[in-house]
């Protein structure tokens, strides 16, 4: 169950890392510069707080230019000794005036999200409602800032079942 519950926490750090499968239409030329600064290779490293005791971990990101307004990403987190992979897209959509992300993962684990432009920041707000393996209720809740050439993921997991909180921050750096 242990090794569920860490699967599960580094699966949605890492799926929450980026986003996978939207499609802009036409975004403008600052919006487009602005996801543009976050192309390259990233680095992070956190540990997973609220169990017997803080388990390290560390992610990759890769991000690239893609096709039609996007960038594309592909990103793995390693935890004791499970290693979790996800990939995807992030766009700006001017229909919507909003950047668009959606991602899969070698977990199963698919997600969409909306992220919101501040000055030169954007935040992915994320809550979702899933189950773990054992068919019990899980409350995920996670935010993504992409702010001046960085990127914070802050994540928390609840067990419903147990009332059991996870938490992670993984700042990534460059």
């Amino acid at each position: 169950m242990k090794f569920a519950f860490r699967k599960l926490i580094l699966t949605m750090v890492v799926l929450w890392s980026a986003g996978a499968m939207t499609v802009a239409a036409r975004a403008g030329e600052a919006e487009l510069a602005l996801l543009g600064t976050y192309i390259g290779q990233w680095r992070g490293e956190g540990a997973l707080v609220g169990g017997d005791k803080p388990e390290p971990f560390r992610c990759r990101l890769s991000i690239a230019k893609g096709n039609q307004q996007r960038i594309n990403y592909t990103g793995r987190c390693t935890l004791v000794d499970t290693t979790l992979s996800i990939s995807g897209t992030i766009a700006y959509s001017d229909a919507n005036r909003r950047y668009e992300a959606a991602m899969s993962s070698n977990a199963g684990f698919t997600g969409l999200a909306v992220g919101q432009i501040r000055g030169n920041t954007i935040t992915f707000d994320l809550k979702e409602q899933q189950r773990d393996r054992s068919g019990s209720d899980v409350r995920i809740g996670s935010t993504i800032m992409l702010n001046d050439s960085r990127i914070t993921v802050d994540f928390e997991v609840e067990f419903n079942h147990s009332g059991q909180v996870l938490t992670a921050k993984v700042p990534f750096g460059r």
